[in-house]
């Protein structure tokens, strides 16, 4: 029975069966989110219980993030292959699965094999959560749905340490992944009464030269980075063949999909559409300017203050704050004006919550920074609602997924360059500094970097509509 949750036009406001939607949803996009960074508190247990080297237990993260990318190009065509439902309860199965395995690890090569079970599950679930959502929610109420689901996107990466300290601390590492567990299965229950029940949208055959191409080369690609950040350089051996190789199969992607007269595992002419390409560059460059404070603030209370990592974590909670203040009236403006002032308005509230860490020295008052965070996190939770929002105006239902894979590739590989440069800046900048002021002086010093990448997201934001675009019958969206 093909359910439908979409309102008349004449009733704009967010249904009772929508929010219903909009819970079910979050739980499981939620999970994954908070999952890519729960276990990086856990590296030290996962030393000595295994009794591996580093190398070898930083695969547990590598190894469920490539997952996770190789399996997010493949989002767009399997959800019109096999309908969205169908495919959300087949991911969230295999994600918990994964979990439960992990759980269960007797090793670290058997935890690294079923972190890559669980990825692979997971990696589609944020893409769908979005495509689901944004097809339910329909243009009127766009930008309070999309809200809702940057939610997981954005604080999963400030609360996932947080929660991972705690569980570590007070449970044991295996109980990182088996609370994904009762959370999971209550969303499995959840689906099959609230998530619309659509119809496989073609038969069109998988894009075979696409998979070849795209997915491990978005994975080489973002292995690369984490490899430049690790090594704190990007001329590492390692890093200029994973970047280059990965480089090379998206440039064979990308041929071969403005080439084909088949329909390819991500549609790169939609980029020809002005608005698409904004938000996409947006996207891209505020992915470095949020894991700007995620990677360098917590290391900088631990390092120049002497911070634990679970007080470092908690920290972060400001940011948290801010995001959820910005994402909550950015959605209600963002259904009611154009995305260009909301976004502009938010990048720069961003980069003057930033502008104070340029500045921070070892005795910086912790209000002070707190409020810079509260400020940076508002900005840019108002950035994200409409650049998520806007892709989907105008766009025909059946093209959604395959456009929102794309927006998700685009976050992926924004949030890996980010991490990659700032570990590669702050590496340098610290080369040499012992002392306290030292050490505050080259955190200050990067963070003029994620100011950088801020202000430079504004350029591509002046693309984006001022007011917001019309409906396909004619009046305002």
């Amino acid at each position: 029975m093909d359910r439908t949750i979409e309102p008349p036009a004449s009733a704009p406001g967010v249904s009772p069966a929508l929010r219903r939607l909009v819970g079910v949803i979050m739980l499981g996009a939620l999970a994954v989110q908070l999952d890519a960074t729960m276990t990086n508190v856990a590296v030290h247990t996962l030393l000595r219980e295994f009794d591996a080297t580093l190398s070898t237990v930083q695969w547990v993260g590598t190894g469920y993030l490539l997952a996770m990318t190789a399996m997010i190009p493949l989002t767009g065509w399997a959800a019109d292959r096999f309908g969205t439902r169908t495919l959300w309860t087949l991911s969230l199965a295999g994600f918990l699965l994964g979990s439960l395995l992990s759980g269960l690890a007797w090793s670290a090569g058997s935890l690294i094999a079923f972190r890559v079970v669980q990825g692979a599950g997971g990696g589609m679930l944020v893409p769908l959560a979005q495509t689901i959502l944004a097809r339910a929610a329909g243009p009127d109420r766009l930008g309070r749905v999309m809200a809702a689901i940057g939610v997981p996107a954005m604080l999963g990466p400030v609360l996932g340490p947080v929660l991972g300290g705690l569980i570590v601390d007070d449970l044991g590492w295996r109980w990182i992944f088996f609370v994904n567990l009762p959370v999971g299965l209550a969303g499995l229950l959840l689906a099959r009464r609230v998530v619309p029940d659509d119809r496989p949208a073609t038969n069109a055959p998988l894009d075979l030269t696409g998979l070849v191409l795209l997915p491990p080369g978005c994975a080489a690609v973002v292995y690369g980075l984490a490899e430049a950040g690790r090594h704190g350089r990007f001329d590492a051996p390692a890093v200029l063949v994973a970047v280059g190789l990965g480089g090379a199969l998206l440039a064979g992607f990308a041929g071969h999909a403005l080439r084909t007269r088949r329909e390819s595992l991500i549609d790169l002419r939609l980029l020809a559409d002005r608005t698409f390409a904004a938000c996409a560059a947006v996207v891209f460059l505020s992915g470095v300017a949020l894991f700007g404070a995620i990677i360098l603030l917590p290391l900088y209370q631990q390092q120049v203050r002497g911070a634990s990592a679970l007080a470092a974590g908690l920290l972060l909670a400001p940011q948290g704050v801010g995001m959820a203040i910005g994402l909550v009236a950015a959605g209600r403006l963002t259904d009611r004006i154009g995305p260009r002032p909301i976004v502009l308005v938010g990048l720069v509230v961003a980069a003057a919550g930033t502008l104070t860490y340029t500045q921070v020295a070892a005795d910086t008052a912790q209000p002070l920074l707190a409020a810079a965070l509260l400020v940076t996190g508002a900005g840019m939770g108002a950035t994200v609602v409409p650049v998520l929002a806007s892709p989907y105006r105008g766009l025909p239902p059946a093209a959604i997924p395959r456009a929102t894979s794309a927006i998700r590739i685009f976050q992926q590989l924004g949030g890996a360059f980010g991490g990659a440069v700032l570990a590669v800046v702050l590496q340098r900048q610290l080369a040499g500094r012992a002392d306290a002021a030292g050490r505050a002086a080259a955190f200050g010093a990067t963070f003029w970097w994620v100011l950088g990448f801020t202000l430079l997201a504004v350029l591509p934001a002046l693309l984006l509509p001022a007011t917001r675009a019309p409906r396909p019958g004619g009046g305002p969206a």
